[in-house]
């Protein structure tokens, strides 16, 4: 490679892992003939990656720039994927439904919603699962008291290998969580993520599920792509609280699932923390992190709200102890359970 070429691309960022090219290895070649003329070879894991032809344009405006009198020919190539031994039978066929939980920062409560919303749910009598897929910062684990849950291995007569989830009031969860000490400090690249959370969507013995919840992590990266190019995602629920600042990083996740390449379908808003009510003064409502952000945001962007969840100490608590709210507290209950039946209304009961 042509360490000035390799130099000057490394000026261009990656808009979603927020590393350059050159790093994150999307540049496969970078050569300069003895005529000058320059050739580059991107490569990405698929050839319509959403991200592929904004970087194919920023290399050549930047060669443009600053080799105006030579030819210059970028190309796009897909990454040859890698030889496997043998060809591992995923677990997700048996799975009705994959709501992607996501938000556009984290902080905004996106794991208790779905912790709860998956309660919600199993109440309505539907067989549901919860995929940990925030590899940075799991908490399922937690929120359903199973941190000591160790997974067990099973083999077939095939010899593919599959993960046991645990279960926690009738719900499979399956969390990186499982795999790392709590003091541990999750040091991977993006490809190490990726691969990991490769095993836990196609070797873990789902079973028969109506709905498996992705909890995601926050904002918008290669986690994110990865699992939408692995998995036959049914709809999005984007979580958000009031704030201003919060709502303006949903444009970014909603922009991602309406992409042209993406095109996964929006279920939602759910604005988190929306207000905050005293037991000892029941009428008044104390609206701590701004007042409608996300409801206004929603209605102007043409996207359903599926509910307003006011802050209720008994989530909290629920999280602490590892036991949802929605499962005992009755007033959360109310505000999960209109929010899950707006799912199930837009989904569907059919497969």
């Amino acid at each position: 490679m042509n360490e000035e070429l390799e130099l000057l691309l490394k000026d261009i960022i990656h808009p979603e892992t927020g590393q350059n090219i050159v790093d994150s290895g999307f540049v496969d070649r970078a050569d300069r003939g003895e005529d000058g003329s320059i050739a580059i070879t991107l490569r990405f894991q698929k050839a319509r990656d959403p991200f592929a032809q904004k970087i194919k344009r920023q290399v050549e405006e930047l060669m443009q720039s600053k080799y105006s009198d030579n030819a210059c020919m970028v190309i796009i190539r897909e990454a040859a994927p890698k030889p496997r031994r043998r060809e591992q039978q995923t677990t997700t066929t048996d799975i009705c439904r994959i709501v992607a939980i996501a938000s556009g920062k984290g902080g905004v409560g996106k794991s208790t919603v779905t912790a709860n919303l998956a309660v919600a749910l199993r109440h309505r009598g539907y067989n549901v699962g919860i995929l940990d897929a925030d590899i940075y910062g799991p908490s399922q684990a937690k929120m359903f008291g199973v941190e000591e849950y160790v997974p067990e291995a099973e083999r077939d007569e095939a010899g593919n290998e599959f993960i046991i989830p645990a279960q926690s009031l009738g719900i499979k969860i399956m969390s990186i969580g499982f795999f790392i000490r709590p003091t541990d400090a999750l040091m991977w690249r993006g490809g190490m993520a990726v691969n990991a959370l490769h095993q836990l969507i196609h070797q873990t013995r789902w079973g028969k599920l109506d709905y498996l919840l992705l909890d995601l992590p926050p904002g918008t990266g290669d986690i994110h792509l990865s699992i939408i190019n692995e998995l036959k995602i049914s709809g999005a629920v984007i979580v958000s609280t009031p704030q201003q600042v919060a709502v303006a990083d949903v444009v970014r996740g909603v922009e991602m699932f309406r992409h042209p390449q993406v095109n996964i379908p929006l279920l939602g808003i759910v604005e988190n923390m929306a207000w905050f009510t005293p037991e000892e003064l029941p009428d008044n409502r104390y609206y701590i992190f701004g007042r409608g952000g996300a409801k206004r945001y929603a209605e102007s962007a043409g996207i359903t709200l599926l509910g307003q969840v006011p802050i209720i100490q008994s989530i909290m608590e629920g999280s602490e102890d590892g036991r949802p709210a929605s499962g005992y507290d009755p007033r959360v209950d109310e505000y999960y359970a209109d929010i899950a039946d707006k799912i199930v209304e837009n989904l569907g009961d059919e497969c």
